[in-house]
């Protein structure tokens, strides 16, 4: 069993890797904390953007001559690999760490194998610390290395019976302006923002984050199977962040930044689409299209997370925030473990993922 000082050590790791979410991809976010010989913290650090040194690096370099014979904590197993940056677990053993603790192993199999080059080189290493946090934290990353597509957050905003707008269509606003500023930390955090030809028509939505001065802008991208939603002009198209249209194969259209894909039953091959994207780079995908491509996303498999925004609001008409998702009966309903609900100003945020995931 992990001691407490273990486990406040990596508690604190953990809060140092968020602080890279959106803005280290397609590489993880990554924290980590370093006690000198006699166990006191000098020295922390985070994975502050691709290309620049590991969170190991920046908590070395404040520790300095005080890492030698202390311990290390990491979200992530130490890398083992040279890449934009040199491997870790040798840049922790050259400063005489004498032990290093991590929480979730790496499953990149051109980085793994940390853990035993510090052991061959006399470092004792244990790990599983506060492994669902560290896991929580990284999800995005870790499931774009083991299933090899994006990770979906499927976000919504609706009334208590369900409703995302009203039956005469309007739906400004249902949540809160604390939800809607919450909304563009979600936005911030994730590589794409993605939304239908639904969306775009009724909405002209812009999808850039505001209100955060060092987010990265992520890639905004329109579902628009027929390429009949965006027209020139849209607000998707300016100069605020990079924008994808994703169109079917045949389709006609003189926009630039476009992506064919093949058709599905219903719209775009959601597979193809997360492929593509992946393609790109992009690591985590915010879902913030209506019920229709929601719906499309269920029912291909393709949602991770749900992140849903209730107002305490009713309508009694209108439509839901799913539309079919190929589920017919109730013992095919999927199933959700809901891991927070928390008061975002008037409303509740419930964020929940598949039972058993």
């Amino acid at each position: 069993m992990a001691q407490q000082a273990d486990i406040t050590a990596m508690r604190r790791a953990v809060e140092l890797a968020a602080r890279g979410l959106g803005s280290t991809s397609p590489n993880p976010v990554v924290g980590c904390v370093i006690t000198d010989a006699s166990g006191h913290p000098v020295g922390e650090g985070w994975h502050q953007r691709a290309g620049g040194p590991h969170a190991e690096v920046h908590a070395l370099r404040e520790a300095g001559v005080l890492a030698r014979g202390g311990t290390a904590y990491v979200t992530l197993e130490p890398c083992n690999h040279t890449g934009r940056t040199g491997p870790c677990a040798q840049a922790l053993t050259e400063a005489g760490i004498s032990r290093v603790v991590y929480a979730v192993g790496d499953p990149n199999p051109q980085a793994t194998g940390g853990a035993d080059t510090l052991r061959a080189a006399g470092v004792e290493v244990a790990s599983g610390v506060l492994a669902d946090e560290a896991e929580a934290v990284n999800i995005a990353w870790l499931t774009s290395v083991r299933h090899g597509r994006p990770f979906v957050r499927w976000k919504y905003a609706a009334t208590l019976d369900g409703r995302i707008a009203a039956a005469d269509g309007t739906s400004r606003w249902i949540t809160s302006a604390e939800s809607r500023a919450d909304v563009h930390r979600l936005r911030a955090e994730a590589d794409a923002v993605v939304v239908g030809s639904g969306t775009a028509r009724a909405d002209d939505p812009h999808l850039a984050v505001r209100g955060m001065d060092e987010a990265v802008q992520p890639l905004r991208v329109v579902v628009d199977t027929e390429a009949t939603a965006v027209k020139p002009g849209a607000r998707i198209l300016d100069d605020a962040a990079p924008t994808l249209i994703a169109v079917a194969e045949e389709a006609e259209t003189a926009l630039p930044d476009v992506v064919r894909l093949p058709r599905a039953e219903r719209g775009l091959s959601v597979p193809a689409l997360l492929e593509a994207l992946h393609a790109r780079g992009v690591r985590s995908v915010l879902l913030e299209g209506g019920p229709t491509l929601a719906g499309a996303f269920v029912a291909a498999g393709a949602v991770d997370q749900v992140v849903g925004y209730l107002a305490p609001v009713l309508l009694g008409a209108g439509p839901a925030a799913l539309a079919d998702a190929g589920i017919s009966t109730i013992t095919e309903a999927l199933r959700l473990d809901i891991t927070d609900i928390s008061n975002i100003g008037s409303d509740i945020r419930i964020t929940a993922t598949l039972k058993g995931a």
